[in-house]
């Protein structure tokens, strides 16, 4: 999988690229991570990528022609295979488990990451979905771009040190995920449930499966819904 980013910002991505899952990925080869910086594309020598609101109104608003040059750039690098391009926005649909499944099924993924007040309405046009990680407003779309980047690569088979380990987490299955216990057995009086020390599997299951969906009903009703 290849994903490319679009920011004003490129070295937010730095962490990203060289720490923790994501850059064992990239060092395995099972993702490719190419940040672009989108104020290479203005037009002026003063760097430009932005302009005051027709109408009026606070704040500076992402030019369309800028973006769309950017896009097109690194479209002309992913030349004869398909790809998805995503707006990261505030009024997109909300990022979920389910979709980022979906999403490690694809080939190439474009993040756009804004920033100001929001973009030119037309970039719009030449974007096939739209992903907001949450209802509140972020000062841009660094931060939402390395939720996706970190949520989608982990499903990527080879990604974990074991495949199974994303089936049983939180939302896998729509379900939050059972708790957990290590060692010490027993610390400052609280003890660690009898049944997972009794070594009988199919048991320990079903106590998980119990665990999961009381924990559901209790913190996130809604998702029994």
């Amino acid at each position: 999988m290849r994903i490319d980013i679009l920011t004003l910002f490129p070295e937010f991505f730095e962490t990203l690229k060289s720490h923790s899952i994501v850059a064992r990925a990239i060092k395995a080869g099972k993702i490719e991570l190419q940040v672009h910086n989108i104020r290479e594309q203005a037009s002026d020598n003063y760097g430009s990528v932005d302009d005051h609101p027709y109408g009026g109104g606070p704040g500076m608003v992402l030019k369309v022609d800028v973006l769309h040059r950017a896009l097109i750039d690194v479209r002309s690098k992913i030349l004869g295979e398909s790809v998805k391009v995503i707006l990261l926005t505030p009024q997109g649909q909300v990022f979920k488990q389910k979709m980022a499944g979906e999403l490690k099924l694809e080939t190439n993924l474009i993040l756009i990451c804004g920033h100001y007040e929001g973009f030119d309405e037309r970039i719009r046009e030449y974007c096939d979905m739209e992903i907001s990680i949450g209802d509140y407003v972020l000062t841009g779309g660094e931060i939402p771009a390395m939720v996706i980047v970190d949520a989608v690569t982990r499903l990527l088979p080879g990604v974990l040190g074991d495949d199974t380990s994303s089936h049983d987490e939180s939302h896998a299955d729509g379900l939050l995920e059972y708790p957990h216990y290590t060692r010490p057995t027993e610390y400052d009086g609280k003890k660690v449930p009898e049944i997972l020390l009794s070594g009988n599997h199919k048991e320990i299951e079903l106590w998980r499966k119990k665990m999961a969906h009381e924990r559901t009903k209790e913190r996130r009703p809604d998702l029994l819904d």
